[in-house]
């Protein structure tokens, strides 16, 4: 049960965007949107991954996933997302860009369902890589020259 305090709603017209930074990598499996059941509820859902500090402006190009989405004031909806592009999300875009008419969209829930993982973050390796070994870099004290006569 929705509290009716509890919303996000958009200011001048009905997009909204949602930048969600993520601590690991998500294996992100599906995605749950609560709203009205009115004119405010969102009608269309886009999704872009890995772009921090998106705004209003990137959402011109195309989203890695879209949605029509229908009216759910439950959460019983999930949208289930394509597995294989979103197998390794750091950082999620949700960019609401329709409503069913209203002049703002209002949002009380939003719900991602999937797997965190530690992300794996590999230090800078600094190191000199010889093409050829420079004999005067590896000289050696113990060098004796030996000699052997044939007779």
């Amino acid at each position: 049960m929705k509290c009716a305090l509890n919303f996000v709603e958009s200011d001048d017209d009905e997009e909204l965007l949602f930048n969600i930074p993520f601590t690991g990598n998500v294996k992100l499996k599906g995605i749950i949107l609560m709203g009205e059941d009115d004119e405010t509820h969102p009608s269309e859902m886009r999704l872009y991954k890995n772009s921090p500090y998106m705004s209003f402006d990137d959402t011109e190009r195309p989203p890695d996933q879209e949605f029509k989405l229908n009216r759910d004031t439950t959460g019983d909806l999930v949208y289930p997302v394509k597995v294989a592009r979103f197998s390794s999300v750091n950082h999620l875009s949700i960019h609401i860009s329709k409503n069913f008419g209203g002049s703002i969209s209002k949002i009380y829930y939003i719900g991602l369902r999937g797997e965190w993982t530690e992300a794996r973050r590999h230090e800078v390796t600094i190191c000199t890589y010889e093409a050829a070994a420079n004999p005067a870099d590896h000289k050696i004290d113990l060098f004796t020259p030996q000699t052997q006569f044939i007779s």
